[in-house]
């Protein structure tokens, strides 16, 4: 382990201020955990553009690395699960907001938080996938395990070049799925979104639009809603009957307002999606169809960006801005080549 490496660091000072700079840390920096990593990737999601802002509210305790994904090689472990020389990922829990996260070239983490890298996947990959292609896959599982089929009728996916709904499209569509996807990005973003498999493209006004009445036409078998926010009031009074909603985000609000008429007139299923502290059963189980039949390879060919951590700062506003297009993968090791 070098006796200095690179990290970016989040501090507030005695005003409130937060700043956020590349420094050199040390190992006894580092906070706790059984297991020492050599990160070699990260990647960047919303909630990371969130802990690198004042009024983030997701940071707890400062000073704070960020980066709730990584993947690297264990270097060090005092833990009964992995050995040194081990391939891990790890997403969610407490990393990047409580606990130095992924942009670190070391991590000292948890054993209990980390998934070896499945058979299947490059460490690229799995970044590329992160925390978004996670929850996407979580929530196409939801939808599964709720019994909705590609018999069953379309699919809408909201927030549709973000990461989540980008991921979603691509796995659905690998399992045999009409979807249909949602974008405020329509004009210059549709060929790419049927490149990941969306059958039909709408825009975000088409899919947030008032529904007249108690109840509309039963349009959607199911949705992957990573936006949430008042729209998806309306969007509940379209499925189907015994249709499923799994909602993962809230870039479009915290808050709607609803009846209890989609619940009990066509018994469609509202299903919460938590990545962060997803057990680990299904989290293994999850990883291993990402490396596997689920593995979404439209969308780690087509809309994967690599940056250093010397680009984080536009990178991260830009995600907050509504701006960002597919995946972002952050090469962390300054030993290995930029692609």
């Amino acid at each position: 382990m070098k006796e200095h490496f690179q990290a970016y660091v989040i501090r507030k000072d005695d005003q409130e201020k937060v700043t956020a700079n590349i420094e050199l840390l040390k190992q006894e920096d580092l906070p706790n955990g059984d297991v020492t990593v050599q990160v070699h990737y990260s990647s960047v999601n919303y909630k990371d553009g969130l802990a690198s802002i004042e009024q983030g509210g997701v940071v707890r305790n400062y000073p704070m690395v960020p980066g709730i994904d990584l993947v690297g090689t264990v270097e060090e472990s005092v833990s009964g699960r992995f050995a040194p020389g081990d391939r891990v990922i790890n997403t969610g829990f407490e990393s990047g907001v409580a606990h130095y996260g992924g942009y670190s070239e070391y991590a000292r983490l948890r054993s209990e938080w980390l998934v070896a890298l499945p058979q299947g996947l490059s460490e690229k990959e799995a970044m590329a996938i992160g925390t978004a292609g996670f929850t996407a896959a979580l929530s196409v599982d939801a939808l599964l395990q709720a019994g909705i089929t590609p018999e069953s009728g379309k699919i809408l996916v909201t927030g549709a070049t973000g990461g989540v709904g980008s991921m979603a499209i691509a796995i659905l569509s690998k399992l045999g799925f009409q979807v249909t996807a949602s974008t405020g990005k329509k004009q210059q973003e549709e060929s790419l979104l049927r490149s990941l498999g969306a059958a039909e493209v709408i825009t975000r006004e088409e899919a947030d639009a008032p529904v007249r009445g108690a109840m509309g036409k039963q349009v959607w078998a199911g949705i992957v809603d990573p936006t949430a926010g008042p729209a998806l009031a309306e969007r509940l009074k379209l499925v189907q009957y015994g249709g499923a909603v799994a909602v993962s985000g809230l870039t479009g609000g915290n808050g709607f307002e609803s009846t209890v008429f989609p619940f009990i007139l066509r018994g469609v299923q509202l299903i919460g999606i938590d990545s962060v502290y997803c057990p680990m059963e299904r989290r293994e189980r999850i990883w291993n169809l990402l490396g596997g039949d689920w593995k979404p390879d439209r969308a780690l060919a087509l809309g994967v960006k690599e940056i250093t951590m010397e680009q984080l700062p536009d990178t991260l506003a830009n995600i907050l801005q509504g701006g960002a297009v597919g995946r972002t993968v952050v090469r962390v090791s300054s030993q290995l080549p930029l692609e």
